[in-house]
């Protein structure tokens, strides 16, 4: 399958999809213009059963990683199961871009992610309105911990 053309502007080629319902767009500007008017991902009748939970992690290419969280920190995901303020109480602690940089282009981190019952885990800390203490339970499953010790060492830390 080719280049598609971003269907908002219809000029330049589509770099993006919109995470709800899958259409092509190039730009912020284009996205922002697609959600002045509410969409949502077509669903195959199978899938209905499945919760937000269930789906296995997408491990994609390195650039598409760090492009998608890009994306998300302008417009997240509409369909993410808590909200919840991001607290810093330390500004050191923030990954930097570089970072991140690192963590997407691991084959290692990226090999990991593949492991179903990891992905679970993360899902658990992500869905929880306790997240906090979905990753301190996190912390005593030696897969998990083996994965967070996999990025620190990744990000220097």
């Amino acid at each position: 399958m080719g280049p598609r053309l971003c269907e908002i502007c219809n000029e330049t080629q589509s770099k993006y999809k919109c995470p709800a319902c899958l259409v092509p767009y190039c730009s912020v500007i284009c996205f922002k213009k697609h959600k002045e008017i509410p969409c949502a991902k077509p669903v195959p009748s199978e899938e209905k059963s499945k919760s937000h939970l269930e789906r296995p992690l997408n491990v994609e290419e390195p650039g598409n990683v760090l492009q998608k969280l890009q994306l998300e920190a302008i417009a997240p995901d509409p369909e993410s199961p808590v909200e919840r303020p991001l607290n810093v109480e330390e500004p050191a602690d923030v990954v930097q871009k570089l970072q991140l940089e690192a963590i997407a282009s691991s084959s290692e981190i990226r090999d990991a992610l593949k492991d179903e019952n990891l992905q679970k885990i993360i899902c658990n800390i992500d869905g929880s309105p306790d997240a906090e203490n979905e990753l301190d339970k996190a912390m005593g499953v030696e897969v998990f911990r083996i994965f967070t010790d996999k990025i620190l060492s990744n990000i220097n830390l």
